[in-house]
């Protein structure tokens, strides 16, 4: 039988999805993932950034725990 793999893999964020959902500006995002703070994987000839839903609420959960230091530490408000 074919390999049904492909049907479990979650969708992928865009960086303008994930700015939205963290109320930050699309660079900021960019920036933490060049930085590391945040993991993105790279797609494409253009090496477009695409993240996974589970990466973003695992660094929502560090954020809460450590009292938004990422968001405070660019000027960014830690969100609700």
């Amino acid at each position: 039988m074919a390999n049904d793999n492909h049907n479990n893999i979650d969708p992928m964020l865009t960086t303008s999805d994930v700015a939205r959902l963290l109320n930050v500006h699309i660079n900021t995002v960019r920036r933490w993932s060049n930085q590391g703070v945040i993991k993105a994987y790279r797609i494409g000839s253009r090496g477009d950034r695409r993240f996974r839903q589970q990466d973003v609420s695992v660094f929502l959960a560090d954020q809460h725990n450590n009292g938004g230091e990422e968001f405070e530490k660019y000027g960014e408000g830690v969100p609700g």
